[in-house]
C-alpha cells in the first residue's frame, strides 16, 4: 500500500512540473517559432505552432535586421553586429570590474573585524545599494554624465553596471570565503606567504566555482539591463535590449525582428552558462554540507 502511494505521489509530482515546463518554456519557443515567420504568417490572425507543417519557415527575419534582406532600415532595426558588441563589452567589462572589486571586499568582510563600523553593518549598507530603485539614479547619473561628457559611451555603462551589480557580488563572494576553513591560509602564512599571498594563492583558487556563478550573474544582469542604457545611451554605444524595445515602426511592432534579435539576446547568456555549467553547480551548492 505504502508503495502504490508513492508511485502515485511521484506521478502526480511528474504530471505537476511536466505542466510547470511546458509554461516555463513555452514563451522561448513562441519567440523561437516568431523568428522564422513571415509578416504575414504573423499577423495573419491564425495562431501557428509547427515549422514546416503549419508555416512555411523562412530565415528572412534575420537576414533583414542584419543588413541582407528587404526591408532593413538601419534607423529602426540599428546595426545589429555594432549593438552585439555594445552589449557583450559592457556586460563582460562590468562583470569583471565588479568581481575584481566585490571580491577583495567580500575577503575583508570575512576574514577582518572592525571595529567602528561593525562587519554586518557595512554588509547590510552594500546590499542596501541594491535595494534603491533604479529609477531615482537615472537623472543624476545623465546630469553627472553630461557634466563629464562621457554619455553615449560603454565606458560609462560598466561603471553604473558594475555599481548596480557589486552589492550582489559582495554578498555572494563572503558567504563563499566564510565556507572556506581559515587554517589553509594561517598555515600558508605561518610558512612565509603574505596576507595577500594567501589570499591569491589559497582562497580566490579555492572560490573558483564562486566566482564564476557573481560573473555570471553580473553578466546576465548587465546583459538585460534596459533602463540605464536606454537614458544614458544614444546611438554609438546603445545595446541590443534598447534596440528591441524600440522595434516599432508606424504600422505597429514588427514581432518577426523582435523575436529574431530577442533569439539572438538569449545566445551570449546561455553559451556562458554551458560553459561555465560545472562551475555554477558548485558554486550553487558550496557550503550546502557544511557542519
Amino acid at each position: 500500500m505504502e508503495l502504490q502511494q508513492t508511485r502515485v505521489t511521484r506521478i502526480i509530482f511528474g504530471v505537476i512540473l511536466a505542466i510547470w515546463a511546458v509554461f516555463a518554456m513555452f514563451p522561448i519557443y513562441w519567440t523561437f517559432i516568431t523568428a522564422f515567420k513571415s509578416p504575414r504568417e504573423v499577423t495573419g490572425g491564425k495562431p501557428t505552432f509547427v515549422p514546416g507543417v503549419d508555416y512555411s519557415p523562412t530565415i528572412d527575419p534575420f537576414r533583414r535586421i542584419f543588413g541582407g534582406g528587404q526591408g532593413f532600415d538601419v534607423a529602426t532595426m540599428g546595426d545589429v553586429p555594432q549593438l552585439m558588441r555594445n552589449s557583450f563589452f559592457a556586460a563582460a567589462g562590468s562583470g569583471l570590474l565588479a568581481i575584481t572589486l566585490g571580491t577583495t571586499a567580500a575577503y575583508a568582510l570575512s576574514r577582518f573585524r572592525f571595529h567602528k563600523w561593525k562587519n554586518n553593518d557595512i554588509a547590510f549598507w552594500i546590499i542596501s545599494q541594491r535595494m534603491f530603485p533604479p529609477i531615482a539614479l537615472v537623472v543624476p547619473y545623465f546630469v553627472l554624465f553630461n557634466e563629464l561628457n562621457i554619455l553615449d559611451n560603454i565606458g560609462s555603462l560598466i561603471l553604473v553596471y558594475t555599481g548596480m551589480n557589486l552589492p550582489l557580488v559582495v554578498w555572494l563572494m563572503r558567504d563563499y570565503f566564510r565556507d572556506l576553513p581559515i587554517d589553509l591560509e594561517e598555515a600558508s602564512m605561518v610558512d612565509g606567504t603574505t596576507r595577500a599571498g594567501a589570499f591569491f594563492r589559497i582562497a580566490l583558487p579555492l572560490t573558483l566555482p564562486g566566482l564564476m556563478v557573481a560573473f555570471l550573474f553580473s553578466f546576465v544582469f548587465a546583459w538585460n539591463e534596459f533602463l540605464f542604457a536606454a537614458t544614458l545611451t544614444f546611438t554609438d554605444a546603445r545595446t541590443l535590449p534598447v534596440q528591441i524595445a524600440g522595434n516599432v515602426t508606424t504600422t505597429g511592432p514588427r514581432y518577426w525582428d523582435i523575436a529574431a534579435q530577442g533569439l539572438i539576446v538569449m545566445i551570449p547568456p546561455l553559451i556562458v552558462a554551458l560553459l561555465a555549467g560545472r562551475y555554477i553547480v558548485r558554486g550553487l551548492t558550496l557550503g550546502a554540507m557544511k557542519g
